[in-house]
C-alpha cells in the first residue's frame, strides 16, 4: 500500500460492523451500495470512490445560511489534518465507536467519514433524520449532531460519551436542557472553509464555558474590524479571514459575538442581531431571527421574525422583548408558519428578507 493510501485509510476502520482487508474491498462494497443502497448510503459510497481517487481535492457544498450555496474545493491533505486535530483534541483514536447521521454532501458529514477512515473508527452510518440517535440501542464514544437533532435526542444521550453540536445556533433552552445529562457536550465553531471546527466550547457540566478553545496547531487573532483571523498552516497557507466578530481571550481562545455582515445600523447605533437573538432565546422557543427593514429616519429599523410556536413559551412575547435594552427592542414582529432552514438547521436569513420584501411590494 503506497504512502498516499496509508494517509487516506486506517486498517482498523469499520463500517456498520463490517471490516475490510483492503481499500479495494471497501471500494467493491461501495460499488454495491451505489447500485442498490438507500440515498444516504449511495452518497457515502460515492464519497469513498472520490476519496480514494487520484484527484488531490474534494468538492464540498456550503450550507447557504447567509447567501447562495457554493461549491468549494478542499484538499485531501487539509481534510486529513483536520481529522487528526479533532482526534487529538477529543482524545478519540482507533477503535472509537461513532455515529454518522448528518448529510454526507455537506462538510460535517464528510468529515465524520474522513475521521473514521483516517483514525480507524468503528463507524455506524444511518439516514440523517431527527430521530437517528433514538432509533438504535448502540452506545457511542463520539457523535456529531445539529441542534435540531439534539432537541429530539435528549432522552437518548445516555448512549453517548462525547457529543459535538454544530451547524446552527445552540439555543439557551437547549443548552439548559443539556445540564441534566452526563454526556460531554461541546458546541463547535467552524465553517466549510475551515473544514468543520477549529474551536470548541464545553456547554454542560463543571467545565461549561462561553469561551471557544482552539484545536491543536490552530491560533487566533483579530483584524481591524474585530473579526476573527484563523492561523492554521495545516488547513491553509494564508490566514483564514472571517466575518465573525469576537472578543479575543488569547491566541487560542475567544468569545463569539456575531457576524459583522449581519450588523444592523439603526439611527447610528450598530446592533449585533445574534446577540439580541441569544437574549430572546432565554424566554422564547426558536427558531427566530432579528433582522431589519428600511426606515425613513432610522435608515434601518430592527424587526423580529418568529416561527409560529405550537408550545408554551416561558414568558409572553411582550415580556421577552421588554427584557432587552430599549434600543435593542424590535419595532415590528412578523410570524412565519415555518422559517426556512438549511439541511443542517441554520436559518436562511437572506431568504427571510427576500420574502418580507416581496410581501411589501
Amino acid at each position: 500500500m503506497n504512502q498516499l493510501i496509508d494517509n487516506l485509510w486506517h486498517p482498523e476502520f469499520r463500517l456498520n460492523g463490517l471490516t475490510f482487508d483492503s481499500v479495494s474491498e471497501l471500494l467493491d462494497f461501495a460499488q454495491d451500495l451505489i447500485d442498490e443502497g438507500a440515498e444516504h448510503e449511495i452518497l457515502m459510497a460515492q464519497f469513498f470512490v472520490k476519496w480514494f481517487g487520484t484527484a488531490p481535492e474534494m468538492s464540498v457544498k456550503t450550507s447557504g445560511s447567509t447567501g447562495l450555496p457554493k461549491i468549494l474545493p478542499l484538499t485531501k491533505e487539509h481534510m486529513i489534518f483536520s481529522a487528526k486535530t479533532t482526534g487529538a483534541y477529543f482524545n478519540i483514536g482507533a477503535g472509537t465507536r461513532a455515529l454518522l447521521c448528518l448529510p454526507v454532501h455537506y462538510i460535517a458529514g464528510q468529515m465524520m467519514l474522513v475521521r473514521a477512515l483516517v483514525l480507524g473508527w468503528d463507524l455506524h452510518v444511518v439516514a440523517p433524520s431527527r430521530d437517528a440517535l433514538t432509533q438504535y440501542d448502540n452506545r457511542y464514544d463520539f457523535v456529531a449532531l445539529v441542534p435540531y437533532q439534539v432537541s429530539y435526542a435528549l432522552s437518548a444521550l445516555k448512549k453517548v460519551k462525547k457529543l459535538i453540536i454544530g451547524g446552527g445556533v445552540l439555543s439557551q433552552e437547549l443548552e439548559t436542557a443539556l445540564q441534566n445529562h452526563d454526556v460531554e457536550a461541546y458546541a463547535t465553531y467552524g465553517m466549510t472553509e475551515t473544514i468543520t471546527h477549529v474551536a470548541a466550547r464545553r456547554v454542560n457540566g463543571s467545565e461549561r464555558s462561553e469561551i471557544y478553545h482552539a484545536m491543536p496547531q490552530v491560533r487566533f487573532a483579530q483584524d481591524q474590524r474585530d473579526c476573527l483571523l484563523i492561523y492554521a498552516p495545516g488547513l491553509s497557507e494564508a490566514p483564514i479571514i472571517t466575518n465573525d466578530v469576537v472578543r479575543l481571550v488569547s491566541d487560542t481562545a475567544f468569545c463569539y459575538l456575531g457576524r459583522i455582515d449581519l450588523v444592523i445600523n439603526s439611527g447610528g447605533i450598530k446592533h449585533q442581531p445574534e446577540s439580541i437573538e441569544h437574549k430572546l432565546l432565554k424566554y422564547l422557543k426558536g427558531p427566530l431571527v432579528v433582522s431589519s427593514e428600511p426606515h425613513a429616519t432610522l435608515g434601518q429599523q430592527l424587526i423580529l421574525v418568529l416561527q409560529a410556536s405550537g408550545g408554551e413559551e416561558s414568558v409572553d412575547l411582550d415580556t421577552a422583548i421588554a427584557t432587552l435594552d430599549p434600543l435593542e427592542r424590535p419595532k415590528k414582529v412578523y410570524t412565519f408558519t415555518q422559517l426556512p432552514l438549511t439541511e443542517t438547521g441554520k436559518v436562511k436569513r437572506a431568504q427571510i428578507k427576500e420574502v418580507l420584501e416581496k410581501q411589501k411590494k
